[in-house]
């Protein structure tokens, strides 16, 4: 089941809305909360309650937002339905800032840091969840990592596979549930123009697919999670095309 959190952070995405799925996130924002941490809050606990519901179901949730952020109530929800995953992040970046290594104080650049239990941790003590293990965690490609995130990436624990074709078997073939996030920054410029923070180089949307179809032969797939392209940039059409076309090589199904 796909649900769509139309936002970036605190910041309404209307256009979002023009992409399949079978549920919006309506719950809104905390708009008198001094802090984004805070406004977004209502929207994290539809979410979170919705995955949770979701898994217990057997179903596979799979959340489309517009930042990497999100990703923190969709493993709330997930631990909620018993369920501890491995995560594949799919990324140019390495989200792994914390407020000492962090050049511009950019929430965005932090989730996956959050997630293992550095840095900023208001989200994950308001969802009530436990940190991810760093052991259970790949970041994929992250080709573009600021100085201080660099070393906190190579000292935390997580896995970093920055050459494309050794992602594969970094992941293996072992039967624990697989979460995979999927950023669509990840990919080369020239399949996915309309992207906020662009990096040189990445995978192909051909390497990406191949990649796609591997996991979901696994069938171990336990959730899904996209931030999204830019909608209000040049390129819209093509990337949410090729964002579309590899979200159901991956999930098994057209959109």
């Amino acid at each position: 089941m796909h649900f769509l959190t139309p936002y970036f952070l605190d910041r309404y995405e209307p256009a979002l809305l023009e992409l399949p799925h079978e549920a919006v996130n309506e719950a809104g924002l905390a708009e008198t909360a001094a802090s984004i941490q805070e406004r977004v809050l209502p929207l994290y606990h539809q979410l979170a309650d919705w995955v949770a519901q979701t898994a217990a179901d057997g179903r596979v949730p799979i959340s489309l937002a517009g930042d990497c952020c999100a990703t923190l109530p969709l493993l709330a929800g997930l631990q909620r339905a018993g369920i501890a995953p491995r995560l594949l992040w799919l990324d140019a970046h390495g989200d792994f800032n914390t407020w000492e290594t962090t050049p511009s104080g950019f929430l965005g650049g932090m989730p996956l840091a959050m997630m293992v239990g550095l840095g900023e941790q208001t989200w994950l003590a308001a969802l009530q969840m436990d940190t991810l293990p760093a052991q259970d965690v790949i970041l994929a490609d992250g080709r573009d990592l600021d100085p201080g995130e660099r070393d906190l990436v190579e000292q935390s624990g997580i896995g970093h596979v920055p050459v494309w074709e050794d992602v594969q078997a970094a992941v293996g073939e072992d039967e624990r549930p697989l979460w995979v996030h999927f950023d669509v920054d990840v990919l080369r410029l020239e399949d996915v123009p309309a992207v906020s923070y662009p990096a040189t180089g990445g995978p192909s949307h051909a390497q990406l697919r191949q990649l796609f179809a591997h996991l979901r032969g696994q069938g171990r797939l336990a959730a899904v999670s996209l931030s999204l392209y830019n909608p209000n940039l040049p390129g819209t059409a093509e990337s949410q095309a090729v964002v579309l076309d590899l979200l159901a090589e991956l999930v098994g199904e057209e959109l």
